[in-house]
């Protein structure tokens, strides 16, 4: 049998606050954020059919947990090491599914924040497969109707094969699941080249088999919601919505999801994601030290730690420590940490005695490591992320700072205090 969501919750324990219903507006998101950092917790939502569940990854440890390993390094090698190796195993749809009553309105969907445009699904994963190619990827949906939402797409892989299918005058099917192991989000929030299919790679590293969906075929892992549906050429506004910066993203028009059917699990519950979270962060973030580490790997003698940290909303900001064997390697691992990630706005290059999670020690090697005429880099009029406000659409400035030893390594001895 493939994996389910519940082996990774019977591993990692869970609470349950299946009690009275929470209604959809804001009651998710404070429950969220009040038990963000303890176990996955599961809840229910007013007129959903089926439960909920998050916080799945919202801390490292859990994110380790679903990916089978004990360090940031095991992390970083099992993702890259699922890229190649045999196609998984595609098995018939399973039989304990029922169609949703109320279409998308069985789901979970929740409004967050004050300004939201709408209740929305947060932990969408959209699989599509077009000319000859899979993809599968993590996009919001603002609930509009039992058969209708819309979709934000941003310009990478789905959106490409979406045009593609809109220049032919064709709808795009997609099968979107909801509840599904973690290990195929974080595979979802990776960008490997196209024609690389991310749930394949995540089946890899399970060592799971995928099933196939039951209107159009696509190949899935085993979810507790599945919806069959098509991207259409009709646009229509989507938004605010509270972005991972807890800044609202503007209104834009986006793709039309018409739904053909809705099958929930009775056994599974629905995945919800508090945008802007921990567990935003780190699905957003993690893939992106992944690319980091595999770039800067290849410019110095070795790297310790990437840290995409909360307060850059896991995306804008980076601390990189690494070991030297020239002067220059410091410069080297920024360029290649902007070149893995282009919405990097900020890297601190650190040794590998920092930690990049204490923000006192990367403070401590800015002040004693750091000299701003000599150790400062800087790039103009450079493409960054659309999220930061301070930019102009998506142009901003980079900087990096080689906290770094340079010249005598004496001179920047710790002070100890020897054990008893």
């Amino acid at each position: 049998m493939p994996r389910s969501l519940w082996n990774f919750l019977e591993r990692t324990g869970y609470e349950d606050l299946r009690g009275e219903p929470l209604p959809r507006e804001y009651a998710p998101a404070r429950l969220l954020l009040e038990k963000e950092g303890g176990p996955p917790v599961l809840f229910r939502v007013a007129g959903s059919d089926t439960d909920a569940v998050g916080n799945l990854v919202d801390t490292r440890r859990k994110l380790y947990e679903a990916l089978g390993v004990g360090s940031d390094e095991e992390a970083y090698r099992r993702v890259l090491s699922g890229l190649s190796g045999d196609e998984p195993r595609v098995e018939g749809f399973p039989g304990n599914y029922s169609r949703a009553p109320k279409g998308l309105l069985s789901l979970p969907a929740a409004k967050f924040y004050e300004r939201d445009g709408g209740l929305y699904l947060t932990a969408s994963l959209f699989v599509a497969c077009y000319n000859g190619s899979c993809n599968a990827s993590i996009h919001r949906v603002m609930v509009t109707g039992e058969r209708e939402g819309v979709v934000r797409l941003v310009p990478r892989h789905l959106y490409t094969m979406y045009r593609e299918a809109v220049m032919r005058g064709e709808d795009l099917p997609v099968t979107i699941v909801l509840g599904v192991h973690p290990a195929y989000m974080i595979a979802s929030a990776f960008s490997p080249p196209r024609g690389v299919f991310e749930l394949a790679i995540a089946a890899r590293i399970l060592g799971d088999a995928l099933v196939e969906s039951p209107v159009h075929g696509n190949p899935i892992p085993v979810a507790g919601a599945i919806i069959e549906g098509r991207l259409t050429s009709e646009t229509r506004e989507e938004g605010p919505f509270a972005d991972i910066l807890l800044l609202y993203d503007k209104v834009r028009r986006q793709p039309v999801l018409r739904v053909d059917e809705v099958y929930i699990s009775r056994d599974i519950p629905s995945h919800v994601i508090l945008s802007g979270g921990m567990e935003h962060v780190m699905l957003m973030g993690f893939p992106r030290e992944i690319s980091i580490w595999e770039a800067v790997s290849r410019v110095v003698p070795r790297v310790y730690k990437v840290r995409l940290t909360p307060g850059g909303g896991g995306w804008l900001h980076a601390v990189v420590s690494i070991d030297k064997n020239h002067p220059g390697d410091g410069k080297n691992a920024i360029m290649a940490a902007f070149s893995a990630h282009p919405s990097l706005k900020h890297v601190i290059v650190v040794d590998g005695d920092i930690d990049p999670d204490s923000p006192r020690e990367v403070e401590w090697a800015i002040a004693t490591r750091f000299q701003a005429d000599r150790d400062l880099v800087i790039v103009k009029e450079a493409r960054g992320s659309t999220l930061d406000p301070s930019g102009r659409e998506g142009m901003v400035a980079k900087m990096g700072i080689d906290a770094t030893i340079k010249g005598d390594r004496s001179k920047f001895e710790r002070a100890t205090i020897p054990r008893g």
